[in-house]
């Protein structure tokens, strides 16, 4: 069972293109036109065990808030596509990812009903050029887009930029244990309602 998918997604903000192989090696090629963000992507490719391209090209001369919330819904999109229907998997997984001074955890059910719960808090309003604000812009709309219940919660950390890569790798870590066929499962949802 092949659990790839191809998004291509054209607005007057911005063009994007994802392929996602969620049986992957966590191989990535990320282009987004933000340094610290195609970082904190190929991270969560590499963790997650997802192989990931990802371009996009935005309207960065605006800002840069098109470019990351409109790359989560895409690649949101390429996930849940991938999924196919959410069945066979173990659809919960959860992760503690420890980055120095810094311990985040991330909850998620692939459950088709998409919520976010985000207890994060930046020192800083930059990491680099990038808006810290934005990381909660790009969970949001993977999981609105991904029909994913996250809850992510940065226990303690102090430093900006761990703060946010331990969030993308918990993600990641959490996803990864989601996605993985469940052979209990007998290729069916893991629902009591039969469908997700």
């Amino acid at each position: 069972m092949s659990r790839t998918a191809e998004i291509a997604r054209d607005t007057k903000e911005t063009k994007i293109r994802v392929a996602v192989d969620l049986d992957g090696t966590g191989v990535s090629e990320i282009a987004t036109g933000i340094g610290f963000f195609d970082h904190m992507l190929e991270s969560f490719a590499r963790h997650g065990g997802i192989d990931l391209k990802v371009a996009t090209q935005g309207d960065l001369h605006i800002d840069m808030h098109h470019t990351v919330e409109d790359t989560g819904i895409v690649i949101g999109q390429a996930v849940k596509q991938a999924l196919d229907g959410f069945t066979g998997i173990r659809r919960f997984g959860h992760a503690y990812i420890p980055m120095d001074e810094t311990l985040t955890r991330c909850a998620i059910d692939l459950s088709n009903r998409p919520y976010l719960i985000w207890r994060v808090d930046f020192k800083t309003p930059k990491v680099g050029e990038m808006d810290t604000e934005l990381f909660k812009e790009f969970h949001h709309a993977f999981a609105m887009n991904a029909g994913a219940c996250v809850h992510l919660e940065t226990l303690y950390g102090v430093n900006s930029h761990h703060v946010a890569e331990s969030g993308f790798k918990a993600l990641a870590r959490a996803l990864r244990q989601a996605v993985e066929l469940d052979p209990k499962s007998l290729g069916h949802a893991p629902s009591t309602k039969g469908v997700l």
